[in-house]
């Protein structure tokens, strides 16, 4: 009977870990889907309210930039105040966000809108990711990199299809999904409200806010390779937020908003299919092997342009889409390898600050050159980009060591996934 309590509470512990693991993986599909819920409006904007790709261009900066700012200030703070409470925070700065975003008819509203949820969405990043990891099960080892990195891109791309379908179907175009989007956070909200904490609280809030990026130096050898990865595929997310609606409508003959989700969506959802077969391969070649059918995808991308053909487009897509998961996943995978719960919030604010500002430097560029080169020359750029990106991949990828030190043994069951030798291993 002396050995009953011990088990009770074992099993309790897991119960109200996976209740925290489900809900912090909730939010944050709840969190980009809201993300990505404005996209089909685009064209909405530009049809009615005249907005220009190169306008529609600055509020992907200005998401971006906010995110990264958010993500400099921000990133520690979980570790010192816990997962919940910053995690509730940013949940309630995308509802602002999706609020003001009910009353879009100028550039400023919109731009605004998607400032605030940028704020909420770096804030995110780091929290919701950093609970994420810290309640994920232990079994099967890959589950804490795959639901860290690629919730984020269901949830965009179930907010872009929910957004199009309802935009072109239901009730109140320039609304409707707001108000739904912002009725999904504050569920999200009460969710992670009871669930446990998992992070214990610790004085220097106040200090942790001061702008610095710190990476433990076992992971810094692997950040060159991760940052192209991070550019190359980040970039196109930008690129199908900032220019693809209007490619559609200009270059491949459609007006549909559900399509136009859809399109997006090809390219954010197979994302997360593309993760676990990473999983199969060392975090190197997973990198090499993603990066390599990304360029793929990306020339299929230019040719469909160039044809006019949105079947192939969409096919495309979606190859680029499932390499980008591998390869973003396997990134991940290598940087979180050995971390400890400390380390975590750290380099999740460092893998987003590269993501964010591979979204936000070449669609600043790419604005401006707008009013100059047509949208199958940027596509083209683009194109470009990850070429470069696979080259540098294929010759400098590598994995990261075995954990020799012995600091697993002091880990929690709950850190196996980040230093169990099958990470490293196919």
């Amino acid at each position: 009977m002396q050995n009953v309590a011990p088990v009770i509470n074992q099993v309790s512990r897991r119960g109200t870990l996976r209740l925290a693991f489900l809900s912090a993986v909730v939010s944050l599909a709840a969190v980009f889907a809201a993300v990505g819920s404005t996209i089909p409006l685009f064209n909405i904007y530009r049809a009615e309210d005249g907005f220009t790709n190169a306008g529609i261009s600055m509020t992907v900066v200005a998401y971006s930039a906010a995110t990264l700012t958010t993500l400099l200030m921000t990133g520690r703070l979980s570790n010192h105040l816990g997962r919940r409470p910053t995690s509730i925070a940013s949940l309630g700065l995308l509802v602002l966000g999706c609020l003001l975003l009910l009353h879009v008819h100028d550039i400023g509203i919109l731009i605004a809108g998607r400032l605030l949820m940028g704020l909420g969405a770096g804030l995110a990043s780091t929290s919701l990711t950093s609970y994420i990891v810290d309640a994920a099960p232990a079994r099967p080892a890959w589950l804490a990199s795959v639901a860290s990195s690629q919730t984020v891109m269901l949830g965009l791309a179930v907010g872009a299809i929910a957004s199009g379908a309802l935009v072109q179907f239901g009730p109140w175009p320039r609304e409707l999904i707001y108000l739904v989007a912002a009725g999904l956070l504050l569920l999200s909200a009460a969710l992670v409200a009871v669930s446990p904490e998992t992070a214990t609280p610790s004085p220097g809030a106040w200090l942790s806010l001061r702008p610095h990026v710190r990476v433990p130096a076992r992971v810094r050898p692997l950040l060159p390779v991760a940052a192209v990865v991070f550019l190359a595929t980040w970039a196109t997310g930008a690129f199908y937020q900032a220019f693809v609606p209007a490619l559609v409508e200009d270059q491949l003959h459609t007006r549909s908003p559900l399509v136009l989700g859809l399109v997006f969506a090809a390219y954010m959802g197979p994302s997360a299919l593309g993760a676990p077969l990473g999983g199969r391969f060392t975090s190197a070649a997973a990198q090499r092997l993603g990066t390599i059918i990304f360029l793929a995808g990306w020339i299929g991308i230019i040719t469909a342009i160039a044809t006019g053909t949105l079947v192939a487009f969409i096919a495309a897509t979606i190859v680029a889409g499932a390499s980008q998961g591998i390869a973003i996943s396997a990134a991940t995978r290598g940087l979180l390898h050995s971390s400890t719960p400390a380390d975590r919030a750290p380099i999740f604010s460092a893998i987003y600050l590269l993501c964010y500002s591979g979204a936000a430097i070449p669609a600043l560029a790419s604005g401006q050159l707008s009013n100059t080169f047509s949208l199958p020359q940027i596509a083209l750029g683009y194109g470009a980009l990850a070429l470069v990106a696979t080259v540098f991949t294929v010759i400098a990828a590598r994995s990261p060591h075995p954990n020799t030190t012995g600091n697993s043994q002091h880990m929690s069951h709950h850190d196996e996934p980040h230093h169990h030798p099958d990470l490293t291993r196919p």
